[in-house]
């Protein structure tokens, strides 16, 4: 018998914490993965991703849940985003003890910041182009101003349309491959759909000047988390120097480097990132 194959329609789920509505995507049984999105207008968690959801999901159950202020959850009017609290709510909520955290740039920050400070919920740590602590280079490059990426980034919530996404899709990528207008107008319309996002998102950045919340170097510095470390050599969002000082940084940690990948290496690589996080978590 054929199994159904998993869709963003069928794996949806929603749960009410104690302070947010959360919507995500869950599938498979066995120790709980779960995924954290990046911060790109449209972005959700399984617009991030929907190529390793369904691959580990043979193995593991998998949960990729949409952050207050993107897709389907709550939204954000003012206040800190604090995304550590939000992801604690929604492990206890679900009754999830303890479960292997997977994060893309902002998610990737979260992770960090839930295995420096919740240690005992974080069985595995695994971050792709994520910036390096409040110490680090993070969006803004070797240089003072924001990295390229950054700035289509922030034009994608200026401007939602599918051109404009077009863009970022190429500045998140090496090579933008033949989907690229599928992602593009995938993006646009979850963009679209939720302007109070967008708004929220672009107050937020113009108030603090951040995405997230990023760990403190000495948080991060005691993390004792198995970490897998991966990031593209040709990121033009968040520089491969980012995951060169965490792999620094945290003693039990490795770092894979890609060449001829950017941002986005879970939908570049996806085969390889996929078997690279089975791996990981089987093994360590």
């Amino acid at each position: 018998m054929t199994a159904t194959p998993l869709t963003e329609e069928n794996t949806s789920r929603t749960v009410t914490t104690k302070d947010w509505t959360l919507h995500y995507n869950e599938a498979g049984q066995g120790h709980p993965v779960v995924f954290l999105h990046g911060s790109g207008p449209g972005a959700t968690g399984w617009s991030n991703f929907s190529a390793n959801i369904p691959p580990l999901a043979e193995r593991y159950r998998v949960l990729a849940v949409d952050m207050p202020g993107w897709g389907r959850s709550d939204a954000i009017e003012g206040g800190e985003r604090d995304h550590t609290a939000a992801t604690i709510q929604f492990l206890d909520e679900l009754g999830i003890e303890k479960a292997a955290f997977v994060g893309n740039s902002m998610g990737g920050m979260t992770a960090l910041r839930l295995a420096a400070l919740h240690p005992d919920r974080v069985s595995h740590l695994v971050t792709m182009g994520a910036p390096a602590g409040r110490g680090g280079p993070g969006l803004f490059g070797p240089g003072d101003g924001p990295s390229e990426g950054l700035k289509v980034l922030v034009r994608g919530y200026l401007d939602p349309s599918e051109a404009t996404m077009a863009e970022l899709v190429d500045v998140m990528t090496f090579r933008s491959g033949t989907d690229r207008e599928d992602l593009a107008r995938a993006r646009a319309t979850a963009a679209q759909a939720r302007p109070d996002h967008l708004k929220n998102f672009l107050e937020h950045l113009q108030r603090t000047h951040q995405v997230g919340t990023s760990a403190t170097d000495s948080e991060i510095a005691h993390i004792s988390t198995p970490t897998l470390l991966v990031h593209g050599r040709d990121d033009r969002v968040v520089h491969f120097e980012n995951s060169l000082r965490l792999v620094s940084m945290i003693r039990d940690s490795r770092l894979v480097l890609l060449n001829g990948c950017g941002h986005w290496a879970q939908l570049e690589h996806a085969t390889e990132f996929n078997r690279l996080v089975t791996d990981f978590i089987a093994h360590h």
